[in-house]
């Protein structure tokens, strides 16, 4: 076991240095198929973490657990599984890991016993003062049995002297810092907390006489429930006797969600603040052709990171956007251990170049971002074997020049391309007939905004400004930070 998982997380990080999403949570109150539409909601959600899946139920006296290595609809799809996870309570969680290490242990949702009933917790993001209040609390005699700052979340809300539960909630947050978006059963009530910020996303949906939390609003389409609204930064709503409420314990702060939800992370379909995110990364692409007077013969997206933005570029400059990468969508669920030979094939497992597209023509080729650079190299280059006369790479959001500490997986700043290169650099790195990024000024007015302010940004954009809302409280230094990996991690199960 302890190979095949080695195996299946480090199969394709070679050639696959995007950004990476920490979790996606979703929750259902009053339905007599919670565990269902929860798996259902999880698998929409699917793309914003792999590694290892997660649910917990509430029958009334009872809770049940069920959490699995791998994909939803590989591990949910078999009543005798839904038939475990009893109640007309659940939470669910999808993993990809930031913190902790590799073991089912630290798959979620986590459940722990307080001295007011049961509590089971899904956690979306990071906490950056979590080795702080871990160290402290293990000093004081607590033990914990995983390697995830959620546990510190868990272990705060048991140890809290309140009576109430979301009273013990309030105790945690107001203890935690970071960015984070947790969806939690206690008995028959369903909460939902998010961070003061707003930095990771949560939202409120209603199917019938239930209630429902999710991640993103693609996960209410696919159950048929109807999007409300956003859960507000700093706020926590919890649905108790089938009536929604809310309570704001922090004071007001302008909400700064993260950036990259509409750049990346967030499906196409699911709406983020009154748009689609679909809409919002076709105007990045508008926008970044509206920057520069480059022609071309061809429009080319890196599927499918870059197809709104690619597309948006086309539609504004008048160019005919073409498909010349065809993706091979199953290449991430092989089982098949590549030996070395095959791995050094790189991107061409995951991407192949249409030649009769783009033979003998000028490229404009668009993405969404541009990380490590060790991809948009191999592409450039795939393009030009197939006989692309000229490549010309565009990239539809700023450089990246800073890691993220809020629950998104991102590199170090020594491997992040942008923060140590010129982009004359990077060109040349890439080889690439020219390179251009979107603006930052050019990003914040494709999403509807004048300018940024200066004073208090709209959004939480540290990937380019360097700008961290929240402060790092475990500071362990730039070069013991990789990935956020706050903890140690442990072996595996």
């Amino acid at each position: 076991m302890k190979k095949h998982i080695k195996t299946l997380k480090n199969k394709f990080k070679n050639f696959d240095p995007k950004l990476k999403e920490e979790c996606g949570v979703f929750g259902i109150s009053n339905s007599k198929d919670a565990s269902a539409l929860t798996a259902l909601g999880l698998h929409a959600l699917q793309h914003r973490g792999q590694e290892g899946c997660g649910i917990v139920s509430f029958d009334g006296e009872k809770y049940y657990s069920e959490k699995r290595f791998g994909l939803v609809g590989d591990n949910f799809n078999k009543e005798k599984v839904l038939e475990k996870l009893k109640g007309n309570y659940a939470i669910g969680h999808n993993r990809y890991s930031t913190t902790g290490g590799t073991a089912l242990r630290n798959v979620q949702p986590f459940f722990a016993d307080t001295n007011s009933g049961g509590i089971g917790v899904s956690h979306n993001g990071n906490l950056t003062n979590a080795i702080t209040l871990r160290n402290k609390m293990v000093s004081d005699g607590s033990i914990f049995y995983t390697t995830s700052d959620t546990e510190t979340i868990v272990k705060l809300i048991a140890k809290s002297k309140r009576i109430k539960t979301i009273d013990k909630i309030i105790d945690a947050i107001f203890q935690i810092q970071g960015g984070y978006a947790l969806v939690m059963i206690a008995q028959n009530t369903l909460i939902g907390v998010r961070d003061p910020y707003g930095i990771r996303p949560l939202v409120i949906g209603k199917l019938e006489n239930s209630y429902v939390f999710a991640s993103e609003t693609c996960a209410f389409d696919i159950i048929g429930a109807k999007f409300i609204r956003e859960v507000e930064n700093g706020e926590i709503v919890y649905v108790e006797n089938n009536e929604l409420k809310s309570v704001k314990p922090f004071p007001p702060r302008k909400v700064r969600p993260c950036v990259f939800e509409y750049i990346y992370f967030s499906r196409p379909d699911s709406i983020l603040n009154g748009k689609t995110a679909y809409e919002f990364r076709k105007n990045f692409g508008a926008q970044l052709a509206k920057e520069e007077n480059l022609d071309a013969d061809l429009v080319v997206p890196v599927p499918d990171s870059g197809t709104a933005a690619a597309l948006g570029y086309a539609e504004q400059k008048g160019i005919n956007f073409e498909l010349g990468l065809i993706r091979n969508h199953y290449v991430g669920r092989t089982f098949i251990e590549p030996s070395q030979k095959i791995r050094s094939l790189g991107v061409k497992l995951k991407l192949n170049a249409n030649i009769s597209v783009i033979k003998n023509k000028k490229i404009i080729l668009v993405d969404d971002s541009l990380v490590r650079g060790t991809t948009s190299s191999k592409i450039v280059k795939m393009l030009y074997d197939s006989g692309a006369k000229e490549v010309h790479v565009r990239i539809a959001c700023p450089e990246i020049k800073y890691p993220d500490f809020y629950g998104v997986d991102t590199p170090t700043k020594k491997e992040l391309l942008a923060a140590n290169k010129s982009i004359d650099e990077i060109c040349e790195l890439i080889k690439a007939k020219s390179l251009k990024f979107l603006s930052l000024d050019g990003l914040y007015k494709s999403m509807g905004f004048e300018k940024r302010n200066e004073n208090y940004p709209q959004l939480t954009d540290h990937y380019f400004t360097g700008d961290y809302p929240i402060k790092i409280i475990d500071e362990l230094g730039e070069d013991k930070i990789t990935q956020l990996s706050l903890l140690s991690t442990a072996s595996n199960n």
